[in-house]
């Protein structure tokens, strides 16, 4: 088990003996230096942290692992492809989608109500009211962009709120609205973004798309950073374009997410750009952070790798 924070950690210790297994854990992240903690065993799991070179897989692969469990929903942490063509399986898990349905929901709300700018000025016990009044979302429509586990969660939580759905996915699988993409984009106040992140959906908003949307409409991303032109998104709030944006996720993300960097600069230009943005709201990937969540990562990858063992011994 690589790449294991300590309540991580603590939790594959604590479960694994339910699930007859003694697992090697370590805090460090999968690398050709550490692949030989995983000689003699053909699963790992690893964090979604770090990316997995190429060159670490293939190291893995001489030291016979042929499954990676990966603690995440999305895979563009690892090359899939190239995993197989070494004899790697790579799975994902799945875990509560209320943890990032959840988050979501508070990101919505905070980006209409400029709940960003309202907490910074308060910081600094600057209590004036701010320039524009928030809005409602009973008086709004949220178009949901992708709607799997998460984003079908999200739109449930929605319901109650009053306001009108638009749903946009190649699969519908909700009672929402279903709509084309470039509609939802010119009918929503609030576009929520939910679907996994691949070839195609690589800047899926990208500049004309965003030129689509309302003016003044609002973006939230709890997805994966590169669904958005970041560059396009910036321009466009900069200009006034957009009423906000609310960033679970950034491109560029790595190295400067999950790390300390109060005591260095930052090299990510497009995140300082938004940091200087009154309606910019930035938190560094954290949505699936919470106790209930970890505890069905940790669980679905005990059980991924039993299961690939299982299906080994039947092959």
């Amino acid at each position: 088990m690589y790449g294991c924070g300590q309540d991580e950690g603590a939790l594959f210790r604590a479960m694994a003996p339910r699930f007859g297994v003694m697992p090697t854990i370590t805090e460090a992240a999968v690398s050709e230096a550490n692949v030989h903690l995983a000689s003699g065993n053909r699963c790992i799991s690893v964090g979604h942290r770090t990316h997995v070179a190429n060159s670490t897989l293939l190291a893995l692969s001489r030291a016979g692992v042929t499954y990676v469990s990966t603690r995440s929903i999305g895979y563009n942490h690892i090359d899939v492809e190239y995993a197989g063509s070494v004899g790697i399986c790579v799975e994902n898990v799945a875990y509560s989608p209320d943890s990032v349905a959840d988050y979501t929901l508070m990101l919505i709300l905070m980006a209409v109500r400029n709940a960003g700018t309202v907490v910074r000025r308060a910081d600094v016990h600057d209590y004036r009211l701010p320039e524009a009044r928030g809005r409602e979302l009973r008086d709004l429509t949220v178009g949901v962009v992708g709607t799997g586990r998460i984003g079908a969660a999200v739109i449930d939580r929605l319901r109650g709120f009053g306001c009108r759905v638009l749903a946009n996915d190649s699969h519908p699988t909700t009672a929402a609205r279903y709509v084309a993409l470039d509609v939802l984009l010119r009918q929503s106040d609030v576009v929520t973004l939910h679907t996994p992140l691949n070839a195609d959906t690589r800047h899926l908003l990208h500049r004309r798309r965003i030129e689509l949307m309302k003016h003044g409409a609002f973006v939230v991303n709890t997805g994966r950073g590169s669904l958005l032109d970041t560059e396009a998104l910036v321009a466009a709030l900069e200009r006034g374009r957009l009423g906000g944006v609310a960033l679970d996720v950034l491109e560029g993300e790595e190295g400067v997410f999950y790390e300390d960097c109060g005591n260095r600069p930052l090299d990510n230009q497009l995140l300082l750009r938004l940091r200087a943005l009154p309606n910019a709201l930035v938190s560094p990937h954290i949505a699936y952070y919470t106790d209930h969540a970890l505890s069905d990562t940790v669980e679905q990858s005990l059980i991924n790798c039993l299961r690939f063992e299982s299906r080994s011994r039947r092959g």
